[in-house]
Formats: C-alpha cells, structure tokens, sequence
C-alpha cells in the first residue's frame, strides 16, 4: 500500500510538474497569439483604403495629368521660339542665263571686233600693210579682253546651288486670336477642378463602402458572441430536460424537441461565423491587407457598443446649400462650364486673329551680295493676319451644338440636384427612423430578459413547462439581434446622410 501510494505521489507530482510546463507554454504563447492579429480602428481602415484604392490611384493621376495641361495652356500666351535648319544636294545648278546667252558672253570680244573689222574695213584697207597688221593684232587683243569680260559675267551669274544650306530662327507672339487662348486655359482650369472633384468623389464613395464593410463586421461579431450565448442557453435547457427524463417527468419527444432548438441554434452559429470570415476577407481586400490575415477591429469586443447617436438633426440653410459640397454636383457644374468655354472656342472660329513674327535667316550660298558661296543672313519682322472669309456656315454649324450641349448638361445638373435634395430628405428620415428603432430595440431588450428571467424562475418551480422557456430564450435572441441592427443601423444612416450632404471625411 505504501509503495502504492508512493508510486501515485511521484506520478501526481510528475503530471503536476507537466501541467505547470504546459501552463507556463500557454502563457508564453497567448502574447504571440494576440500580436498576430493586427488591431484596426475605423479611422486607420479608412486610411489603409484610401491608399490602397486603384480608383483612388487613377483619380489622381488624372488630377496631375490635367495640372500639366493647365500649365501647359497658359504658355500659348507667351511668345514661341523655334530653330530651323538643313541641306539640299541637288544633281544641277539653278541657272539665270540660258546657254545660248552664256556663249554670247563667253564670245562677246570675238564679236564685237568682227562687226568692228566689218565696219572699219573700208578704212583699214587704205592703211599701209604694217599699220593694217598692227591694227588687227590690236583688234584681236582687244576682242580677248572683252572675252575675259563676259566670260567673268556667266561666271558671276552662276549660283552654284547643287549644295544649299539654310538655318532660321523664328519668333512668334499671338496678339488677337479671336478668344480662343483665353477659352482654352478657361478650359484648362475646368479640367483640373474637374479632376479634383472626381477625386474627392471617389474619395467619399471609397470611404462610404469601407464604413459599410467595417460596421458589417462589427454587427456579424456581436451577432457571432450573440449566437454563442443563445447556443449556451439552449444547451444548458437540455441538459435540465435530460434530467427531468431521467427523472420520469418529462419525455423523450419533450427532450428531441430541445434537440432540434439546440441544432438550429448551433446552424445559425455557423452561419454567422461563416459570415464573419467572409466579411474579414472582403475588409482586408479593400484596405490593401492578405485576405488570410488575421484582423480585430476595435469595435468587435467593446462589448458596451454605444453608437453616435445626435438629437434631431437640424440642418439649416436653403435645400441647396446643404449639400452644395457633393462632388458630383461640382463635377456637373463642370461640365456645364466646360461646355460654354467651348462655345467661346468655337466663335473664335469667325474672328481675325493677329500674329508677330521676327527672327534671322542665314543661307549658303546666299543673294544679299551676288551670288555667294558663303553663310550670309538678315533680320526679319513681320505681321500675320488671318481674317476667314466664308466656310459656309462651318462655324455657326458648330457654336448652335456646342450651345445644344450646354443645355442638356445644365438640364442633367438641375435632374441631379432634385435627385439629390430628396436623397438627404430621405436619409434624414432614415436617421431619425434609427434612432427611434434604436429606443423600440432597447427597450425589447430589458423586456426580453425579465420575460427569460421569470421563465427560467416559474420553470425551477415548477410552474412553467420548457417550451415556455424555448420561446423565452428565442425572444430574447430575437430582441438582441435587433439591438445589434439598431446600433449598426443608426451608425450607417448617419454615414450615408454624410455621404448624401457631402461632407463625408475621414
């Protein structure tokens, strides 16, 4: 008996020293655990999403690309420089005399002394034969120089163009262009307010869907410790009418019908939970996270949810200027604008426009003193007007379209500001109906748990069967869920009304 004893004092001592290892790998793991879900808050979902947003990321680029553009449009004032050069070969020379004016140069001496001699033969004859030899030589003398003379003037009319360079530097300033310089940087500015209220549009919606997934997870969370407890509560009923059968006070069909209560309760269980998972999945998807990572927002386990809930709101002010900052508003506003610019554009089509031009021109060969194969250039100003006479009718065609689009986009900006101002009519009723959904469910609650509580009490008496417990228990699961809604509910309303008034931010 001793050894016995002392046997089972070494194994209970041994499983005590186990317990207090394994109790200790507990400890040093629940820190682990707990760091490998990340903690969110709203305010840092809504960031993660902003970030991680592609609409976000296109909405941007589009606000730079536009930024450029305006920029862009305000250097058609300034005056534009450009640099101009290049070469020519050409197989032949470009010729001012024809070849038979070429050889009437080239042989002008032997011409003109012939008619000479022709002329002076008479004279010439009765010379003696020494003063005629003398003569003539000096005649051919003379016929040589002049020779030379028109052989130098073919040579001075030729150009030599087979190779031609030529280079100018231009300057042009626009003076009048009919309007359409001031149209187009008017344009350029709408483009980019545009831009910015497209990305404070996708901003808002993208903040709008992340507080519609976070609040959604926060509800299947209460829902998910919710269904727990109801599981709890129903097996702990089965278990007291397992021992009222035991007992012979209840029977067996009494005990199937908790059963299937337990089983439905247990479904509904699974369901949340799987809903849950989806959610968490969905959420990590928008804010840029691993759909398998383990998230906890910091909403899910504040057990004491109290929504913001405001009194009555007053909104004050004319139907407009309450929700004057939607971006969608400002974004039809734009195109309105937008749309007249465009008219402006469009007229400037039958107006003169006036330019100044200046620069320096250089060519080789060049004409500025004979033909010279040499780089020579000038100064130049000028003045371009451009005056359209008749595009019958192209023009005033165009400007009564352009007026055409400008009243269906005002009509679209009147439709959507009426389908605007009833949207915050109906989500200030949607937050007052909340609110008042909030008060009915918490008052179901407190109803509910006195009516489980007297019927757990009657049904220990004995004065109460276990259906009237069942329909207590699903009372009280009913009137919890709804307290969950409620607060999700009230909290989404005054979301979407931040949305609808445009005032939604992070």
């Amino acid at each position: 008996m001793n050894k016995s004893r002392k046997k089972a004092t070494v194994s209970t001592s041994r499983l005590t020293k186990m317990t207090r290892v394994a109790m200790l790998g507990l400890l040093v793991l629940l820190p682990l655990t707990t760091v490998a879900q990340r903690l969110l808050t709203l305010d840092s979902c809504r960031a993660m999403a902003l970030r991680n947003n592609k609409h976000m990321g296109v909405a941007k680029t589009k606000l730079e690309v536009n930024a450029n553009l305006r920029k862009s449009a305000r250097t058609q004032y300034l005056p534009k420089v450009n640099a101009v050069g290049g070469y020519v070969w050409m197989s032949r020379e470009i010729s001012l005399l024809n070849d038979d004016q070429k050889e009437a140069l080239g042989n002008l001496g032997t011409r003109a002394t012939g008619k000479l001699q022709d002329a002076l033969s008479p004279l010439v004859s009765a010379l003696p034969e020494a003063t005629q030899t003398k003569v003539a030589g000096d005649m051919a003398a003379f016929g040589g120089v002049l020779n030379q003379v028109g052989a130098g003037i073919v040579e001075g009319f030729r150009t030599d163009t087979r190779n031609m360079m030529a280079g100018a530097v231009t300057v042009t300033q626009p003076v009048f262009m009919g309007g359409a310089l001031v149209a187009a940087n008017k344009m350029a500015d709408i483009n980019e307010e545009m831009a910015a209220n497209s990305l404070e549009m996708e901003r808002q919606n993208t903040l709008y869907n992340i507080d519609q997934v976070y609040w959604q997870v926060v509800s299947l969370h209460h829902k998910q410790t919710l269904a727990q407890s109801y599981v709890e509560l129903v097996k702990k009923l089965r278990g007291d009418v397992q021992k009222m059968i035991d007992q012979g006070v209840a029977t067996k069909g009494d005990g199937l019908s908790v059963g299937v209560r337990v089983n439905e309760a247990e479904m509904a269980l699974t369901q949340v939970q799987d809903g849950l998972a989806l959610s968490k999945m969905l959420l990590c998807q928008m804010i840029g996270l691993d759909e398998e990572e383990e998230i906890m927002l910091a909403d899910e386990e504040d057990m004491e949810f109290v929504p913001y809930v405001t009194a009555e709101p007053q909104y004050t002010g004319q139907a407009d200027a309450e929700f004057a900052g939607r971006p969608e508003l400002k974004v039809l506003q734009n195109a309105v604008d937008l749309s007249r610019q465009t008219t402006n554009m469009l007229k400037a089509g039958n107006l003169p426009t006036v330019l100044l031009t200046g620069g320096y021109m250089v060519s080789n060969p060049n004409t500025f003193n004979g033909f010279e194969k040499k780089f020579g250039g000038v100064w130049n100003v000028g003045v371009v007007v451009r005056v359209p006479v008749w595009n019958w009718g192209d023009v005033k065609y165009k400007v009564r379209a352009s007026k055409g689009a400008t009243v269906m986009a005002k009509l679209e900006l009147d439709e959507a500001r009426e389908k605007i101002s009833l949207q915050v009519r109906q989500c200030k009723f949607k937050v007052k109906e909340a609110q008042k959904k909030l008060t009915m469910a918490q008052s179901n609650v407190a109803n509910a748990e006195e009516n489980l509580r007297m019927a757990n009490l009657a049904f220990k008496e004995g004065t109460a069967s276990f259906t009237t417990v069942m329909e207590a228990q699903t009372a009280w699961n009913a009137a919890q869920s709804q307290l969950i809604d409620a607060e999700i509910g009230v909290k989404l309303s005054e979301v979407e009304l931040q949305k609808a008034l445009g005032t939604l931010a992070p």
